[in-house]
């Protein structure tokens, strides 16, 4: 499992009075969602060293399925869909552009993901 690592949280959204506040917190948000994101990411490698040809990287059904998935998660959490759906829609498109890369460089097509 990994463990992420964070700068001490300083402020909630209720408790920042200034703009510097605000700004240490989304930058500390930041780092976290960089670690968060490049963890996703070794599972797109191992996605595509587990697939069985080229044609399964691309799964419209698995797209749907997860952003039904974080949409839902969306109410409980207090992010508006409005700002998580584009925002999956686009790293998921990004994601198995690197999954391509990921699975021709195994395969000796190189690696285009660099």
């Amino acid at each position: 499992m990994t463990t992420y690592t964070s700068d001490q949280r300083r402020h909630s959204s209720a408790t920042a009075e200034t703009m510097a506040d605000v700004r240490y917190e989304i930058d500390r948000i930041d780092r976290l969602l960089v670690e968060i994101l490049a963890e996703r990411q070794s599972f797109m490698d191992a996605a595509a060293r587990i697939k069985p040809d080229r044609s399964k990287v691309h799964d419209a059904a698995r797209i749907e399925d997860v952003v039904t998935k974080v949409k839902a998660a969306c109410e409980g959490a207090g992010l508006s869909p409005a700002i998580a759906e584009p925002v999956w829609r686009t790293l998921i498109d990004r994601c198995i552009a690197y999954e391509f890369g990921s699975y021709d460089a195994r395969r000796g097509g190189g690696d285009v993901n660099s």
